[in-house]
């Protein structure tokens, strides 16, 4: 059962930009900026004062039961709302479900869930320490743990779905969901599963995460929403805090063709390497995300006559761009990385940490299926060390074969998909 060909046959988004993946994709190619002003916490002495945070949320809009949700943290209704987006979107069923109108049922132990995160519960985290510090470790919810540790979005996505197969949730930081998604592919490809709902999912716009984020320097001290996520412009100095969920639904080829599924893109290729130089920074020669980048590229069968479209890792901090490019241009060399067309959508969305993977490969997903590249926005001063071709400030029509999506995370983790332009429900 070697070698089986992976599909995308479902999308789901919970974003800065828009609750549901129409919403996100117009407003990622209109260039609409999610950045703003704090608004779900209070920011009296916080460093930064600005995040990409969801906005109008309501979990009972996305099949969510509001008693249930209430016991979830946010990050976990995230996970939630972009997994029932993405399997009503695939119109697949568990066999343990009854059938609906328009869905496929799947044998239960062959459908999966690997969806990770970053941070996990960071709200319920930072409410029960405080609860324990003002009355005492009896007043901690007996809820805690299950509702702060970072598997459970997985755990609660395939009790919701009655998914029975592997169910594997990843957390390596802002790689997670890329990661995610690229071992979801391998388990379907060799075999151990048939569909698996794959992505990233974080909710960590608090002072805590804000306040150690911002003390390493990594966040934007940007005071204008519009002027804080600056991937590769040299104006750049640091991230912008973000939170979401995006998750995609992957599938055996000959399974999805067979029950009729709409068929987005196919997953051709998958890298992941590790830097193994330091716990926060990037390798600075860029060499090993390289790495990443070649094994997707060359599992894809990349030629120099693909279009080819990365949706960049492109956090707009001063070291990461400039290794990221670096990167870019060891694994296609010199003029095919000139050739290439790059955007980092992290301009609009700012930095999702573990669910920025699942977001972006949404919309590198999109990029393929719709012919159109996102731009980098807010893109005014060139960087000598960030030469490429960011796409910048306008979205435009390029009709990509081939589309990278990149992940570069805290600890070294580098990951890297690669997706292929599908014709008519034909992989050409």
């Amino acid at each position: 059962m070697k070698n089986r060909r992976v599909v995308v046959t479902g999308l789901g988004a919970i974003t800065p930009i828009g609750n549901d993946v129409h919403t996100y994709w117009d407003n990622l190619v209109s260039g609409v900026c999610g950045i703003d002003y704090i608004r779900q916490i209070p920011v009296d002495g916080l460093p930064v004062k600005i995040a990409g945070e969801v906005k109008d949320f309501r979990a009972a809009e996305h099949g969510l039961d509001p008693k249930a949700a209430r016991k979830f943290d946010r990050f976990c209704q995230f996970a939630m709302a972009a997994s029932n987006q993405a399997v009503k979107d695939s119109g697949l069923r568990s066999s343990d479900l009854p059938a609906e109108d328009g869905q496929a049922n799947i044998l239960s132990s062959r459908f999966g869930v690997y969806i990770g995160s970053g941070i996990g519960g960071m709200h319920t985290f930072v409410n029960e320490t405080a609860k324990m510090i003002k009355d005492g470790p009896g007043w901690v919810s007996p809820l805690f743990i299950p509702t702060m540790i970072a598997n459970i979005a997985a755990g609660n996505v395939a009790i919701a779905h009655k998914a029975k197969g592997p169910c594997l949730p990843v957390v390596t930081a802002c790689a997670t969901g890329t990661h995610s998604i690229g071992e979801a592919y391998r388990a379907i490809r060799y075999g151990y599963a048939d569909a698996i709902i794959a992505g990233g999912a974080e909710a960590a716009v608090s002072p805590l995460a804000i306040g150690g984020f911002a003390n390493s320097k990594a966040l934007s001290p940007a005071e204008d929403p519009t002027q804080a996520s600056l991937p590769f412009d040299a104006r750049r100095q640091g991230f912008v805090i973000a939170e979401g969920a995006g998750v995609i639904v992957l599938e055996e080829y000959e399974h999805a063709v067979g029950r009729g599924a709409r068929i987005y893109a196919e997953v051709c290729g998958y890298g992941n390497t590790c830097d193994a130089y330091h716990y926060t920074a990037p390798c600075p020669d860029g060499s090993t995300p390289a790495l990443a980048f070649s094994y997707a590229l060359e599992e894809a069968g990349y030629t120099d006559k693909d279009i080819l479209y990365i949706n960049t890792h492109g956090t707009g901090t001063p070291l990461n761009d400039k290794a990221e490019t670096a990167a870019v241009k060891i694994a296609l060399g010199e003029a095919d990385a000139h050739r290439a067309i790059l955007s980092s959508t992290k301009s609009m969305t700012g930095h999702a940490l573990g669910a920025a993977g699942g977001m972006e490969a949404v919309a590198a997903v999109l990029a393929l299926d719709s012919g159109i590249v996102p731009p980098t926005i807010g893109y005014k001063v060139p960087d000598p060390d960030c030469d490429l071709d960011y796409t910048p400030n306008a979205a435009r029509e390029a009709c990509p074969t081939i589309a990278l999506s990149s992940s570069l995370g805290f600890g070294g983790h580098n990951a890297v998909l690669a997706f292929r332009k599908v014709y008519d429900n034909e992989i050409k």
